[in-house]
């Protein structure tokens, strides 16, 4: 049993607080949270949660052996590093910090003190992820070349810091992250070109409130990250095109089909051409429906109670971590680039 702390009790820091007091009891134990603001302490002990009353309090807690950051984005770095030197492991709120620098430095501080650091990437469990994860891992319809993963919505706000450049704010930091993590997860290679096409749409923004992003991998599969606030008419959560067929997953809950080849003989040519709305067309006309199958969508039940438990078998050295900092570091490497590609208005090669 490891006992823990959160600094930073927002959104975030409460609902790591709600998770772990109600489904991670087997392996953890929360002593307290932190917040610089009273009345977000007051909430807390309204709820029966323990607090401190400064950050040196948590830093000199002998008991406690893990601390979840859940903070604006641009206090991740000093409070990573404060919690390390002090002999606390660390879990760190996404996006894990500003830049791919900032990330090595406390990568390095982690290595020298001995202690675990990981990023908290909990859209690896997410039922609509793990479902494209499986079908491609069975090669249910063959190798995929290219992947549209998207996000939408119609909101048209940004809260809190994510509408604050100076924290971190916009959307490529915020769900970008989550997005970007799931398919270099997924995809077993190196990234070898990033283009960014990143919108401030809304009156008064100073960061990305809409955004898409082009990857290209050594291994020859591309694909295409959106994430949008200001969508009236959303597309699917996922669009997977392989070569023997093609996947769409329409939202959270994972509903979606799978549509592949019936058999592997090539369709000849027709010489009568099929007549459409559009007009006349050989390439685009329907194919016959026995040519294809529908295929059963794999029934998954993630559990996102793995996260803590890998983590606290991570600290006693019996398990490796499954978000590891590698991987973590390869997606601040592939932010900045889209960054860098953002501000020259091209793709930017690389090899991450």
């Amino acid at each position: 049993m490891k006992t823990c702390a959160i600094i930073g009790y927002g959104g975030m820091g409460e609902w790591h607080e709600n998770h772990i007091r109600g489904n991670m009891t087997d392996c953890l134990t929360l002593k307290g949270v932190w917040d610089i603001r009273p009345q977000r302490l007051e909430h807390a002990k309204s709820k029966g949660v323990g607090v401190y009353g400064s950050l040196e309090e948590v830093l000199n807690d002998q008991e406690v052996e893990l601390v979840t950051i859940a903070t604006p984005n641009d206090f991740h770095k000093p409070l990573s590093i404060a919690c390390l030197k002090a002999g606390k492991n660390v879990v760190c709120e996404k996006p894990v910090m500003m830049n791919a620098a900032e990330l090595q430095e406390v990568l390095a501080v982690a290595k020298e003190c001995g202690k675990v650091f990981t990023v908290h990437q909990n859209r690896r469990w997410d039922k609509d992820f793990v479902t494209v994860k499986e079908v491609l891992n069975q090669n249910t319809i063959g190798k995929p070349y290219y992947i549209e993963s998207r996000v939408q919505g119609s909101r048209r706000v940004l809260n809190g810091w994510r509408g604050v450049k100076a924290e971190g704010g916009g959307m490529l930091l915020d769900w970008g992250i989550h997005l970007l993590d799931q398919i270099m997860w997924m995809i077993d290679s190196p990234v070898v070109e990033v283009g960014a096409h990143l919108f401030a749409l809304m009156p008064g923004v100073e960061v990305d409130d809409n955004i898409k992003l082009f990857l290209r991998f050594e291994n020859g599969i591309s694909a295409m990250i959106e994430v949008a606030t200001n969508c009236f008419i959303l597309q699917p959560r996922w669009h997977v095109s392989c070569e023997e067929g093609t996947l769409q997953i329409d939202g959270w809950d994972a509903k979606g089909k799978i549509i592949r080849l019936a058999d592997e003989n090539e369709m000849a040519w027709d010489e009568v051409i099929t007549y459409t709305e559009a007009g006349p067309t050989r390439t685009m006309a329907p194919r016959p429906r026995e040519t294809v199958e529908e295929v059963a969508l794999p029934q998954l039940q993630p559990h996102l109670e793995e996260y803590y438990q890998n983590i606290c078998h991570a600290i006693d050295g019996k398990a490796d971590l499954i978000v590891k900092p590698a991987q973590a570091l390869r997606v601040m490497q592939v932010v900045d680039t889209a960054f860098e590609a953002a501000e020259k208005g091209c793709s930017v090669a690389c090899r991450i």
